[in-house]
């Protein structure tokens, strides 16, 4: 990740570290790899969604950070496992925090994105079509 002028160096660490383990597809392959080592495929249909390209790419960055481990077994056709080491495991609580917060607020929060959309939706509607953006205004 490119320093960004003026941020200390902590915080663009930070930023960087949270950008990985943040993301949606990181947490929930870490969420399925705590519960057991899985094969690529298996992966990909478990959490449903996810391109090929992009769980690869997921993968391999968790990989590169040291929070999971792919282990390739010598047969034919290849067999290939990926599962969580010690410093991936580590993130097995906050992830478990931030799931239980998610499913106990989630209506709290679809009332509030319901609510909100209703509020401005005459201010979108009255904006010009190009200056419209993803059914909110700018």
């Amino acid at each position: 990740m490119k320093p960004i002028p003026g941020r200390s160096e902590t915080c663009n660490a930070m930023a960087d570290i949270l950008n990985r383990i943040g993301d949606k597809w990181s947490v929930m392959i870490v969420g399925y790899l705590s519960k057991k080592t899985m094969r690529f495929n298996e992966l990909r249909h478990t959490i449903g969604g996810i391109s090929q390209r992009m769980l690869t790419l997921t993968l391999r960055n968790l990989e590169r950070d040291g929070l999971v481990t792919r282990t390739v077994f010598p047969e034919i056709p290849p067999r290939v496992e990926y599962r969580l080491t010690d410093l991936g495991r580590s993130l097995e609580g906050p992830i478990a925090s931030l799931w239980t917060w998610a499913e106990v607020h989630q209506g709290e929060v679809q009332r509030s994105r319901m609510d909100y959309d209703a509020e401005h939706e005459n201010v979108v509607e009255a904006l010009p079509p190009e200056r419209r953006y993803a059914g909110a205004a700018r």
